[in-house]
């Protein structure tokens, strides 16, 4: 019996940090892929061709899924729809990542995941224009909100305008190979920025269009996959246009093919896959609030694998990032609750409704009731006196 109590305690401990361990995973996950990504564009692989094997890839891994899991209740693919996905696939698969690869390699892996933190204040400004966010400047959390937002575009501003000294946080030896790696970054550093915001810029529309458009087509696998092989198709004719070099489409056994499988496995299959989980126990805002994880993870991994110099400006845009992205989340979440809390009230109100009307008509009746018998009563008793 003992045994069996103590068993349940465990699985309900477990199911509690499930979402933890998930996300705490998945960013070494995206770690990982910044690093494997910068030694393939390092090595020479064309970062169009590498969003195309990328999307071939995820294709592959979801599309089963989707196909098996969601065939009764996958809705019908209309039009309208069709041409969002398409729209979906250009920003994502096609803009988002292409300028995200062309300003990782104007940069670095370590700067790169830094910046990417901004996505949640610019997603958040979108929401605000097509009306999906409210504010209120009578609350705190509403005010939290905008307050975070404009910290999080000032730290970003401060990482693309200022870069400061070199911060030499882990010693790797290779401070004179890299000096002039340093000075031939510095003039592609500010494009690589713009680069980088332009990506979040993408990828924060591809959040508000898909928002619209699963509440027309509510089969979120479904549509990856359709968004992954629409990516593949529009990545390719991209590719082919831009790519005249029809070697550079080989792979070999090497960080080229290990850049393709992985960003496609882990980044657009797993990842697609973990994240719907755990929205769905505990909401975005959970999920959202791991990113400053990754770019910890990546500065020390870049430090170690790729000998990235890290510099002032980085850092200090990174502290004002973190602290601006907190913000917005606690705002986030505390409007969370309140909405809750108004959606209960609701409900409950809604539910006590029939209850007190159909009470009233019980009293009514039982008046009226009450009343025909006062009624009926004194009328037989003369015609019985008669008789």
């Amino acid at each position: 019996m003992g045994d069996t109590t103590s068993f349940g305690k465990m699985c309900l401990v477990f199911n509690k940090v499930k979402p933890f361990l998930a996300m705490f995973s998945l960013q070494f996950g995206y770690a990982g892929m910044y690093i494997v990504t910068s030694l393939s564009l390092n090595s020479g692989m064309n970062h169009y061709i590498l969003a195309t094997y990328r999307h071939v890839v995820a294709t592959f891994v979801v599309a089963p899924f989707a196909f098996f899991l969601e065939r009764k209740i996958r809705p019908k693919l209309t039009l309208p729809i069709f041409l969002r996905i398409m729209l979906l696939a250009f920003l994502e698969p096609v803009l988002d990542q292409n300028l995200y690869y062309m300003g990782l390699k104007s940069t670095s892996a370590t700067f790169a995941s830094a910046i990417v933190n901004v996505l949640p204040a610019i997603t958040f400004i979108l929401a605000l224009i097509f009306r999906l966010e409210t504010i209120n400047l009578k609350k705190i959390y509403s005010v939290a909100k905008v307050v975070g937002t404009i910290i999080t575009v000032s730290g970003a501003m401060v990482m693309t305008l200022y870069k400061g000294p070199i911060v030499d946080l882990i010693r790797t030896g290779r401070s004179s190979s890299n000096s002039t790696t340093s000075e031939s970054t510095d003039q592609h550093w500010i494009t690589g920025t713009l680069m980088l915001l332009g990506s979040c810029c993408a990828w924060a529309g591809f959040f508000i269009l898909q928002s619209f458009t699963l509440k027309k087509y509510p089969a979120e696998l479904s549509l990856t996959a359709l968004i992954c092989l629409m990516g593949m198709l529009e990545n390719g004719v991209v590719s082919l246009v831009m790519v005249r070099d029809m070697s550079a489409w080989k792979l070999g056994w090497d960080s080229r093919l290990l850049a393709a499988v992985y960003s496609g496995v882990v980044c657009s299959g797993i990842a697609f896959y973990v994240q719907g989980v755990v929205i769905k126990q505990r909401g975005p805002v959970f999920v959202t609030s791991f990113s400053p994880l990754c770019m910890i993870l990546t500065a020390a991994l870049g430090a170690i694998v790729l000998a990235e110099q890290v510099h002032l400006g980085s850092i200090i845009g990174a502290c004002f990032i973190v602290m601006g992205l907190y913000t917005v989340v606690w705002g986030k979440s505390k409007d969370y609750q309140n909405s809750k809390e108004l959606l209960i009230d609701e409900k409950i109100g809604a539910q006590e409704l029939p209850i007190r009307v159909s009470a009233i008509n019980d009293n009514v009746d039982n008046t009226l009731k009450e009343h025909e018998a006062i009624v009926k009563i004194p009328a037989k008793i003369p015609l019985t006196q008669n008789k």
